[in-house]
């Protein structure tokens, strides 16, 4: 029987809503499943035939300690994604390459460790958060008359030698919410809608990941166009050979249509609750490789 590691976090164990609708679609297909957390030194992944990022939503505190882990694993069995997807995911710097291809993104202006902290653009409102951060944290929103209070947040996000992304914040949300789409296999499968989640003036959340308002969402043709555009991209763009078991693309709307906020390829939760049959539609995808290995 094909065996695989669905990894989380010690951190995170027990908050993922996913699993346990995944691990019952697996054993539908006669695949054993086991949840781990991948800062757990005491597992040996070598014994699965696959090893499928699910949450280890505290990777963003110790990036290079996960993708070394990442790349360990990589060599001992399967990892999906691929660790270079990984690599390349973990970091919102993408959002720059995927513009350069031609992609419609959030305006992002991005700042370095060294750089000036007050460099980025004089917007009404934005929003400033870390290249490397899940869940919102570390993120805030702010307007024009708080530039000191937003100089001094991505001063100390410089000073740890973290880089700053700067976005203007698309007013569209607050009304339509942000809309994200679910592909298995580079197929769609399902898409929800997110409320707006950075109140004016809130704090950063302190827990890995902020609260969440979520509903089942069927996509407008535009929204399945640009995403439907994003994930045909990726095996270009990332020298894959097939699509990708699992990506998710978050869109936000504008009065020039979607715009991709984040595209999600390392830990994105799936919304399974929200749309019958995806948990299997998922795990068909992963028995898929399985078989192809």
């Amino acid at each position: 029987m094909p065996r695989i590691a669905l990894v989380t976090a010690i951190a995170a164990h027990g908050t993922d809503d996913d699993i346990p609708p995944l691990a019952e679609a697996l054993a539908r297909l006669g695949v054993a499943c086991e949840t781990l957390a991948w800062d757990d030194p005491t597992v040996s992944w070598a014994r699965f035939d696959a090893a499928v990022l699910r949450s280890p939503w505290d990777y963003t505190l110790r990036l290079p300690e996960f993708l070394a882990w990442c790349e360990r694993v990589a060599a001992q069995t399967r990892l999906l994604n691929p660790l270079h997807v990984v690599r390349w995911n973990t970091d919102k710097h993408y959002l720059a390459e995927l513009a350069g291809a031609g992609v419609a993104i959030v305006e992002s202006v991005f700042l370095e460790p060294g750089d000036d902290p007050a460099g980025f653009p004089d917007w009404d409102e934005y929003v400033v958060k870390p290249a490397v951060s899940a869940g919102s944290r570390d993120t805030r929103r702010y307007v024009r008359a708080e530039r000191a209070a937003a100089v001094e947040h991505a001063r100390a996000l410089l000073a740890a030698g973290r880089s700053v992304l700067a976005q203007p914040y698309l007013h569209e949300v607050d009304q339509h919410g942000e809309t994200a789409l679910l592909y298995f296999d580079g197929a769609f499968s399902h898409a929800i809608r997110k409320a707006a989640l950075l109140a004016r003036g809130e704090a950063p959340t302190s827990h890995l990941f902020a609260p969440e308002r979520i509903a089942a969402r069927v996509p407008d043709a535009a929204e399945r166009a640009a995403a439907d555009r994003i994930v045909a991209l990726l095996p270009r763009l990332l020298g894959l050979g097939a699509p990708l078991p699992y990506a998710r693309v978050d869109l936000l709307p504008t009065a020039d249509g979607p715009r991709l906020l984040e595209l999600e390829l390392t830990e994105p939760s799936l919304f399974f609750a929200h749309a019958p049959g995806a948990a299997d539609r998922f795990a068909r995808a992963l028995r898929s490789r399985l078989e192809a290995s």
